[in-house]
């Protein structure tokens, strides 16, 4: 399984090299070359094209943070593992900003690395979905432009997909989060990092938030059919709410095809804000009056305030992945979600983990009071039908005859 990767070594001092290197082939990697230069690293992945780089942060001429951005700028993107000898809180730094660049990242780790931290990193590369393992397709300007998306959108090849949110008290299956996949004809499944800014550019967000509740909608009136009440989450662009009739836009899409507006959550996206403030707080408050349930995504990212929590009526606190994914062995992680687990409870919040990806981290919010999980632990996102069969040993409710049907 391991012998299909690349891997690129990627430390300034020479006996680090040779150290990893020889770890990484004993963990079962065929091939893993060294390299002490960043600026050297940049032109052998260009040409030789590796899969995996493990690279160190403080180096000379060219940081880890600038190796990174120049992997972005130049279109790059093998799988990044952070390892230094920098403290944790500056592994975790750059951690993140590989991620907010579009960066797979399998692990953060400072030195001395040990075997149980390299096994870690062969578990995350290969916990990776297929979809994400496989290399992209090149997509040229044709695929993007404007009119193709919409016609996607009309025809469903950009559709929901449903990662499954559990609870860590039952165990038992109690919602489900839209995504959003494109299946497309020629290129097979796209991701959403392959074509959501550009949707967004074109203005598309409209269009793909009425695609996402309509696909939502049917999935909850499928599922409730065969007897199971999974709510459901949708992610909204807060700057949408700018649209003053957008809250009764979305009660009448759901109402009418008779789904209980407190089973469909809005989640508000933090990394996008309302021009207007008075019009964000308008329609935040307006689609809790029309008994929808309002989840604060990603917490401690973006936009996120303290004020807004407080401000907001608020439902659920979806805490972003950056704070639970390794959690359980970071102590500045640790300290960080306790603390969003212990506010979201005071205020009343159903607290959600995202990005569980170890059975470490899974105990470890369940500890902290974490309601749900979500993460590829559990499931990556997957498509109504397949969401369905999921379902198969969740227990059956029992439902009046005005069930939606």
């Amino acid at each position: 399984m391991l012998s299909k990767y690349k891997v690129l070594v990627l430390d300034d001092h020479a006996f680090q090299c040779i150290r990893l290197k020889d770890m990484l082939e004993e963990a079962g990697f065929a091939h893993v070359d060294a390299e002490q230069s960043a600026s050297v690293a940049l032109t052998r992945i260009k040409e030789q094209g590796y899969n995996v780089v493990v690279m160190d942060v403080n180096m000379p001429l060219m940081d880890g943070a600038q190796f990174i951005d120049q992997l972005a700028r130049q279109d790059l993107n093998p799988v990044l593992a952070i390892v230094t000898a920098c403290s944790r809180r500056m592994a975790n730094s750059i951690s993140l900003m590989a991620k907010e660049r579009g960066f797979a990242v399998i692990g953060s780790f400072v030195k001395p690395i040990v075997r149980e931290q390299i096994d870690e990193m062969v578990r995350n590369l290969l916990r990776r979905p297929a979809a994400e393992r496989s290399s992209s397709a090149a997509c040229d300007d044709r695929v993007l432009d404007k009119e193709s998306m919409e016609i996607a959108l009309r025809d469903g090849s950009i559709r929901a997909w449903f990662q499954p949110k559990k609870s860590l008290l039952s165990g038992s299956i109690v919602g489900a989060e839209a995504l959003v996949r494109w299946q497309h004809s020629d290129f097979g499944l796209m991701m959403p990092a392959s074509f959501l800014k550009t949707l967004h550019d074109y203005g598309l967000d409209h269009a793909l938030l009425m695609r996402m509740v309509e696909d939502g909608v049917d999935a909850y009136r499928t599922w409730r059919r065969q007897g199971y009440r999974v709510p459901i989450s949708i992610n909204l662009p807060t700057s949408l709410l700018d649209q003053q009739q957008l809250p009764d836009e979305l009660h009448a899409i759901v109402t009418n095809c008779g789904v209980p507006t407190e089973d469909v959550t809005f989640e508000l996206l933090e990394d996008d804000m309302s021009m207007d403030a008075g019009q964000f707080y308008m329609g935040a408050s307006r689609l809790r009056l029309r008994g929808f349930g309002l989840s604060q995504d990603d917490f401690g990212k973006g936009y996120s305030s303290m004020y807004n929590l407080i401000s907001i009526p608020f439902t659920e606190l979806k805490i972003d992945r950056a704070f639970v994914y390794g959690a359980a062995s970071d102590e500045v992680l640790a300290a960080a979600l306790a603390s969003s687990v212990q506010l979201g409870k005071q205020l009343g919040l159903l607290v959600t983990a995202e990005g569980v990806e170890t059975m470490e981290d899974l105990q470890f919010v369940r500890q902290l009071g974490c309601d749900c999980a979500q993460g590829y632990l559990i499931s990556a996102a997957i498509d109504a039908p397949a969401f369905g069969e999921l379902l198969i040993d969740e227990p059956k409710l029992h439902f009046p005859d005005s069930a939606p049907h």
